[in-house]
């Protein structure tokens, strides 16, 4: 029998997604993939999820999940659900920066925290996936949060009020350590590709990254480009599979064909002139590092929010392939180019006895919320 379910429809960032309130849900948390798959139309052979509320693509089959605080120090839980779009899966296993950036907002908006004074509200948000806290710092007038601004955000037409989110502690989010394997650089031994050299970094979600010239790429390659390319996928995921194991994520390639979500793999590249989607030049002196990235087996059009401030950890961490490439003495935030444009994330990273402590990661986003109402399961 179908059901509906208060929800709202929201954009975070360059993502969008469901956000149903916790309260509103079964207790029985087995019942909720099927209620999930349902709501976004999957699976969907045709990729399209027209069924249901998903895009077609990873970064629009989301379903975030928010209900009171279950730890101290937090004013608000989150649970973020990846929903698969050409399989009958639902995955838990890491968070979504982007939709992060509508949490505050949301928790404001529904009274999930108490109203706040002043011209800006701070929301300390519990992501349940990584077990980290979030906190969201956004623009309030007359206790409710605003959208309108000035900041434009890669991968989004218009402006929007800007949401600052910080990371706190977001080192070990999906294996418990930064550096899952204990080094910066590791050499995986990939069955049918041979030695491949990666550094395996776990902040905010797992990440695996690449140097673009091991992998035969120059490291502007357009997403397009990329997945009509069936060797290089096949490559990208074997790669993956690999790292998921030595990052102990998964103990076999096989079981690790059942976590879509993590770890994110990149290729990487030094400072050079792209071409974003839209047709705009980015010059060379403009960036910082040059990154493609892939999530739940998609390439991404802008960025994982979640793994640009990996990316940004990477980056200070001494001897990892992001460090290596990135722009030699460079200061202040990492200026990342991707697909949409150029992202900036800033992170704070120290020496902790032989290894790595990541302090924070920090970036600005913008939200919308497009509509509530009922969605029908």
């Amino acid at each position: 029998m179908t059901r509906r379910y208060p929800a709202a429809f929201i954009r975070g960032g360059t993502s969008k997604g469901l956000v149903l309130h916790l309260r509103d849900l079964p207790q029985d948390r087995s019942t909720w993939d099927a209620i999930f798959l349902r709501m976004m139309g999957s699976p969907d052979r045709y990729g399209r999820q027209l069924n249901g509320m998903g895009g077609g693509v990873s970064s629009l089959s989301k379903v975030c999940v928010v209900g009171p605080p279950t730890v101290p120090g937090a004013d608000m839980d989150y649970t973020f659900v990846q929903v698969q779009v050409k399989e009958a899966r639902c995955d838990y296993s890491g968070n979504c920066g982007n939709m992060s950036s509508a949490m505050g907002p949301f928790a404001v908006e529904e009274g999930l925290v108490p109203r706040p004074d002043g011209s800006e509200a701070v929301v300390r948000i519990h992501n349940t996936n990584t077990k980290k806290i979030i906190e969201a710092r956004f623009p309030v007038f007359e206790g409710c949060s605003v959208e309108t601004g000035e900041l434009e955000i890669p991968g989004v037409h218009g402006t929007g009020a800007p949401v600052r989110l910080s990371f706190l502690q977001p080192g070990g989010a999906s294996t418990g350590r930064l550096l899952p394997t204990g080094h910066a650089l590791d050499t995986l031994q990939v069955p049918g590709i041979g030695a491949v050299q990666v550094s395996m970094i776990d902040a905010a979600n797992a990440c695996v990254f690449a140097d673009s010239l091991t992998l035969g790429l120059r490291g502007h390659e357009l997403p397009d480009a990329v997945e009509a390319d069936a060797a290089l996928m096949h490559k990208l995921a074997d790669v993956r599979l690999n790292a998921a194991v030595a990052m102990g994520i998964a103990p076999t390639p096989e079981a690790a064909r059942g976590i879509r979500m993590i770890p994110l793999i990149a290729f990487v590249s030094a400072p050079q002139d792209t071409v974003t989607l839209a047709g705009e030049a980015v010059p060379a002196d403009a960036v910082d590092l040059v990154i493609r990235m892939l999530s739940n087996g998609q390439p991404h059009r802008a960025l994982p929010l979640t793994g640009a401030l990996c990316t940004a950890v990477a980056a200070l961490v001494e001897g990892s392939i992001p460090q290596r490439l990135a722009r030699p003495g460079r200061s202040g935030p990492l200026r990342l180019a991707m697909p949409s444009g150029v992202l900036t994330v800033d992170a704070s990273v120290r020496r902790e006895g032989e290894g790595w402590f990541a302090e924070h990661g920090s970036f600005f986003r913008t939200t919308r919320r497009l509509f509530d109402g009922f969605v029908y399961a």
